[in-house]
């Protein structure tokens, strides 16, 4: 359950992204221009970040990639937590006291901390692929 919900989300969020539907739309824009990364045209931008989340989503419903798709979900957690940072007037309505964007921000930490929990139920590498995966190097 918690796999397929991770995924609805991440995939769910990631396509309205692309249709140009997401209520986080602004959001995305006004973080863009507040960045480095204002070169970059809005729309593009906020497809193809649109289309990361979806690739997220389906990265969580192949168990073989889970090492892979949490590391993705780790750096997906640090560029959306910028807005809290970057952002403070749109983000914070007091010290403390998030506004609804923020509250939507901080959500994120609960779904890194799902994804932290599926990540630590994979089983060790063995000693033989351990070995074998040194050996391909």
């Amino acid at each position: 359950m918690a796999r397929l919900s991770l995924f609805l989300i991440f995939f769910w969020f990631g396509f309205l992204k692309v249709i140009m539907l997401s209520p986080a739309g602004p959001l995305v824009n006004e973080l863009l221009q507040n960045t480095f990364l204002g070169f970059l045209p809005a729309t593009a931008f906020q497809i193809w970040f649109g289309v990361f989340e979806m690739i997220i989503g389906l990265l969580l419903l192949l168990p073989k990639l889970e090492r892979l798709t949490f590391a993705v979900m780790g750096f997906h957690f640090v560029t959306t937590i910028m807005p809290l940072f970057i952002l403070p007037a749109i983000t914070w309505s007091a010290f403390l006291v998030p506004t609804l964007t923020g509250q939507y921000i901080i959500k994120n930490a609960a779904l890194l901390a799902l994804g932290m929990l599926l990540r630590s139920h994979i089983k060790p590498m063995s000693e033989t692929h351990r070995y074998l995966a040194e050996e391909d190097k």
